[in-house]
């Protein structure tokens, strides 16, 4: 069996083309997609500001070792970029950066 390894993965991308439906849709959203909701999900935190200029999603992805970071950023942009145009909102292209938890170094400090 597989070796799984555990990614947060934050996707990044900018709003396009929104119609005014989406701009509406949105800004009344607005408060439920701040600063304070940022959470690495596998759902997809989605967080964004009234300008509505830039975006972010916050991912927890589960993928064999050996597909690597890349894997892992791809899935996230690919459920991304699904979930955004399932709402009908207008987005360029996305880009992410991926963290592998199980290779993370920890620095604990020592005791004194």
């Amino acid at each position: 069996m597989a070796t799984q390894h555990t990614y947060r993965v934050i996707v990044r991308g900018t709003w396009e083309r929104l119609t005014d439906v989406s701009r509406t849709r949105l800004l009344s959203e607005v408060d439920d997609h701040g600063l304070t909701q940022m959470q690495f999900t596998e759902q997809g935190s989605l967080t964004y500001d009234r300008t509505l200029k830039h975006f972010s999603y916050r991912y927890v992805v589960v993928s064999g070792a050996e597909d690597g970071d890349e894997m892992a950023g791809a899935i996230a942009e690919d459920r991304a970029s699904t979930e955004l145009a399932r709402l009908g909102h207008g987005f360029g292209a996305l880009r992410s950066t991926v963290t592998d938890l199980d290779t993370m170094k920890i620095n604990r400090k020592g005791r004194h």
